[in-house]
């Protein structure tokens, strides 16, 4: 994804998760980049958004640039603890 592209365009991000996404200020790839997939989903989750895990394996596949379902299932459980791990 280039400078050119939006956070729309992210690959797995729907527009309801674009939404959230905008709402936490994520506004872009290099937003996402920056602060990474579990920070974007924490800051979702204390937002008061009804994040499911789906979303944070979408956040991290969007960043590699695959379908969420490419992601392997360490990376999947990796993902799981550090979302487990955020203080509620």
């Amino acid at each position: 994804m280039n400078d050119q592209q939006s956070g729309s365009d992210l690959k797995n991000i729907g527009p309801v998760s674009m939404e959230w996404l905008r709402a936490v200020g994520v506004n872009s790839r290099e937003d996402l980049e920056r602060i990474g997939a579990v920070e974007a989903y924490r800051l979702i989750e204390v937002h008061g958004f009804n994040a499911s895990l789906n979303l944070l394996y979408a956040l991290e596949a969007a960043l590699q640039d695959v379908h969420w379902t490419a992601l392997s299932s360490q990376t999947k459980a990796k993902l799981k603890a550090a979302a487990k791990a955020i203080p509620q």
